[in-house]
């Protein structure tokens, strides 16, 4: 039978055939751990159906410890396998979001995770609730956990590649622990750091296998906590629900359980509402009860004992064929990996030696070069010093010959050295010859300067003894005239220092004296004198010329040693000055006493008893008197001004003939 129609008709028909054929779908977002998904699913699908596309997508075979959980009025719920999916209590959303995540946990991980999938899955969300303080954990356990979360991460560690900081940016330690210890970021960092370089060589699923061993045996790993109360009107407890049991805590504390019932030990669980009992296998024991806040609550603890018991007892049996085939891969996979490994390792050590064998070729090839560089200096700068040799071997050849000359020079200079110096001791010998004499004329000076010192002290004594016999004299005259002639009395006594003198009783007493007398003992002691600094004057000028004659021997005996006997010599010379008396170096300065004696005697009052020439000798001192315009011609170191006396003394002898 053949149906005809219009086109048109038969394409409409066409249309609503397909929209029949078409189910409708619903979006879902799947959030795992580490990434996000999204499917479009039936509406007549059930959880398992969801659940099994997302395990195909994962690549996941170890589905019993999984489930997909949502949040519904502020609850966490697990998604009902045997349910349809809208039919289930869910968020009204667009698409509607799920978290797969681990609902079972293994007692022991390292045996029951099989697959690499299963083992990254568990390792981030076990890390991820150490971080968010779901899991206590010690700091010393958090770094150590840290370091393998790096290795995971980062592979080896490369002190060239992982600089400091390059962790900066990853959330390694709970904040608790970075509260509790007052380190900074770098601190942390180089504490991580320390141990992950001890993890050289570990791979990854291996470093994740550490970390879930670590963090199985902390206290609060796997459990599910829910508030319950033993009577329906107080919450003072905790339910912990685990792969090994169930466990009942006090409000305040998580780690130690104050009961626990192991999966093995119970023998049935029921639920009724609010109310779950819990029944022990030894029948004489207590039946516990408890209450929960919400039959919610109540389903959802009732649901996790069901699935932890199963599973505890799938341990207890033997493995089926689909887990054994999966043990099979798994150990396999293990095997290969290790091979692997292993190889990768070799590889690994065997390039590292390539270049390590490498990197000491080049360097002895850069050692070679720089010897065969160095060689070729040194070649350059042999022939450079065989030139530079040759050069010196010419100029020391011609310095030899002008050595040979100015060797003929130096010992033609040396026995005119020879000669000189034979003169030299020989002047040296007149030198201190002449030296000798002119001590012994500078210790004769000494002496007669003593002797003239003495006699000068003499002087003065007799001069002084002079005035007193005038003074007596003067007296005695005075006392005589009074006697002999009384009409004198009336006159006034006789002064030393009056002009009057002059005028008194001329013709009574005269005074014999002849002036050239005085003239010629003037004469005789300036004569005297003028011989003395004539004497003094020579004394000094032969002096100078014995100290030239020594500096000039000096300069040219500097070499023969002595310099420091030519200073001795001049400074006894200069001691032997040094000694003189003042009236001896008065006259090396060239002063010069002028006595004037050519004024006569003035006039004294003698006794007319005695008369000239006198049989005894009598002394008599006369001053000399200077004015000031004369006194350029006394000595520069003569004390006083104006008026000055000079005090002679003088001797009448028998013979009329004065000294001085």
């Amino acid at each position: 039978m053949i149906w005809c129609g219009c086109p048109h008709q038969l394409k409409n028909m066409s249309i609503r055939g397909l929209k029949k054929k078409q189910p409708k779908t619903f979006k879902v977002r799947i959030i795992t751990v580490d990434a996000e998904m999204e499917f479009s699913c039936e509406m007549k699908w059930k959880g398992k159906d969801l659940f099994d596309l997302v395990c195909r997508a994962l690549g996941l075979r170890e589905t019993w410890f999984f489930g997909l959980q949502y949040t519904i009025k502020g609850m966490c719920t697990w998604l009902k396998m045997d349910k349809k999916v809208l039919d289930q209590e869910i968020p009204k959303e667009d698409p509607i979001s799920f978290h797969f995540l681990a609902k079972f946990y293994p007692e022991k991980v390292e045996e029951e995770l099989l697959q690499e999938i299963t083992q990254h899955l568990f390792f981030l969300q076990v890390k991820k609730q150490i971080l968010d303080e779901e899991i206590y954990c010690s700091p010393e356990a958090t770094v150590l956990l840290a370091s393998y979360a790096v290795q995971a991460k980062y592979g080896d560690y490369d002190p060239n590649f992982h600089e400091p900081g390059f962790l900066a940016h990853d959330e390694l330690l709970p904040k608790r622990v970075l509260r509790q210890y007052q380190l900074t970021a770098e601190m942390w960092e180089e504490k991580i750091t320390a141990w992950y370089a001890e993890h050289r060589g570990i791979a990854r699923d291996e470093a994740e296998m550490n970390y879930l061993k670590i963090a199985q045996d902390l206290e609060m790993y796997g459990v599910n906590y829910f508030p319950i109360a033993q009577n329906k009107n107080h919450t003072d407890l905790l339910l912990g629900v685990d792969a090994k049991g169930i466990h009942i805590y006090s409000i305040n504390n998580r780690f130690s359980p104050n009961k626990s019932f192991e999966w093995s030990s119970i023998r049935n669980i029921s639920c009724s509402e609010k109310e779950l009992t819990i029944k022990p296998l030894d029948k004489k024991a207590e039946v516990f009860k408890f209450f929960s806040s919400q039959l919610k609550v109540n389903k959802l603890i009732f649901q996790l004992c069901i699935g932890n018991h199963d599973l505890f007892m799938r341990r207890r049996k033997v493995d089926s064929i689909e887990i054994q085939q999966m043990k099979a891969q798994a150990r396999e996979e293990k095997a290969r990996k290790k091979m692997e490994s292993q190889r990768l390792a070799r590889e690994k050590q065997l390039r590292e030696e390539a270049e390590r064998a490498k990197e000491e070729l080049e360097r002895r090839l850069f050692q070679l070069e720089d010897e065969a560089r160095q060689a070729n200096e040194a070649l350059l700068r042999s022939q450079e010093a065989a030139e530079l040799l040759a050069e010196k071997a010419q100029i020391a050849e011609e310095e030899a010959k002008l050595l040979a000359q100015n060797a003929a020079e130096a010992e033609q200079e040396r026995q005119r050295l020879e000669i000189t110096a034979l003169k030299s001791k020989e002047e040296k010998r007149l030198m201190e010859q002449k030296m000798r004499e002119a001590e012994l004329i500078a210790v004769k000076l000494v002496k007669e300067s003593d002797r003239r010192a003495k006699e000068a002290e003499h002087l003065k004594q007799d001069l002084h003894e002079a005035r007193e016999a005038e003074r007596k004299a003067k007296q005695k005259l005075l006392d005589i005239t009074r006697l002999n002639y009384p009409h004198m009395a009336k006159y006034p006594q006789y002064s030393p220092g009056d002009s009057r003198d002059a005028n008194f009783d001329k013709g009574s007493i005269k005074l014999d004296l002849k002036d050239i007398d005085l003239k010629r003992l003037s004469f005789e002691i300036e004569r005297e004198r003028l011989d003395y600094l004539e004497n003094s004057r020579k004394f000094e000028d032969r002096l100078k010329e014995l100290k030239s004659e020594i500096h000039a021997l000096k300069l040219e005996e500097k070499q023969a040693g002595l310099y420091s006997q030519w200073n001795e010599v001049l400074g006894s010379l200069d001691r032997s000055l040094g000694s003189a008396p003042s009236w001896m170096k008065t006259f090396e300065t060239g002063d010069i006493v002028d006595v004037n004696l050519q004024r006569p005697f003035p006039a004294y009052l003698l006794n007319t008893a005695s008369s000239w020439p006198c049989t005894n000798k009598i002394q008599h001192m006369v001053p000399v008197e200077k004015s000031s315009s004369q006194a350029n011609s006394l000595a520069a170191n003569s004390v006083g001004t104006g008026t000055r006396k000079q005090i002679i003394k003088v001797q009448q002898h028998d013979s009329d003939v004065i000294y001085i």
